[in-house]
Formats: C-alpha cells, sequence, structure tokens
C-alpha cells in the first residue's frame, strides 16, 4: 500500500493573505446582495447562502469525489458563471444574480475561515492547511 503524497498548505504571510482576501470578498458579496436585493437576507437566502455545503455529502462515495464535489462547489467559476447568465438581456427570473452573490458570498466566508478547497487524501486537507480535530 502506497500512501498518498502530502498536500501542500498555505502558510504564514500567503496564507493571511488568502484569508482576507476572502473576507474582502464576503464583504463586497453583502453590500452587493444588500444594494441588489434591498435589504436583509430572508429565510431563502439563509438557505441558498449554506447551499454549497450540501456537496459535504458526496465524500459518502469516497475521498477523491468527495473533494470534486466540494471544490466545484466552492470555486468562483459557477457562481460567476451564474452571474453572467443573469447579466444577460432576457433573463427572466430576477433571481439568478442574488443566486450568484450569495454563493460567492459563501466561499469567501469558508475561506475566511480558513475551509479551503479539498485535496483527495482527506477531507480535512485544504489548501489554506487542514481542518478539525489534530490539525
Amino acid at each position: 500500500m502506497t500512501d498518498a503524497p502530502s498536500p501542500a498548505f498555505a502558510s504564514g504571510a500567503p496564507k493571511r493573505l488568502l484569508r482576507l482576501e476572502a473576507l474582502v470578498v464576503l464583504v463586497a458579496a453583502i453590500g452587493f446582495y444588500w444594494f441588489h436585493a434591498g435589504g436583509l437576507i430572508g429565510w431563502w437566502g439563509f438557505l441558498i447562502f449554506f447551499a454549497p455545503d450540501l456537496s459535504i455529502a458526496a465524500y459518502a462515495v469516497g475521498p477523491k469525489f468527495g473533494a470534486g464535489v466540494y471544490n466545484a462547489a466552492h470555486t468562483y467559476l459557477a457562481p460567476v458563471a451564474l452571474a453572467a447568465i443573469a447579466a444577460l438581456p432576457r433573463e427572466p427570473t430576477g433571481w439568478l444574480l442574488p443566486c450568484a452573490i450569495l454563493w460567492v458570498g459563501h466561499i469567501g466566508m469558508d475561506r475566511t475561515l480558513g475551509f479551503g478547497l479539498k485535496y483527495s487524501t482527506s477531507c480535512a486537507d485544504t489548501h489554506l492547511g487542514r481542518i478539525g480535530r489534530g490539525s
């Protein structure tokens, strides 16, 4: 049996800078949401804000699959694409942009708290360092 290679973690000043950057993203998302939605987040906004965390359930299949699904839900690629679709002239619903903003805010919150993108070695191994007990 071979051990998986140890993942590299951000540390020191780069780690602090990444977390500060994430805090700026979170604050900006709250500001954009407030401006666009015109007020406080309702119960549906609360649910949408935390919906990306449902991706952690993919770890039931295995760490490689779980990391892939979790990372897909915790990168800025999908919410930025959703915001681009929301910017189309004929976007009829009006709810895509608030969802994209909340999604970006969620990612900013997670990264501010130190929950980074996952390595396939373990759910606890993230690009911002190990999380949980024994970290």
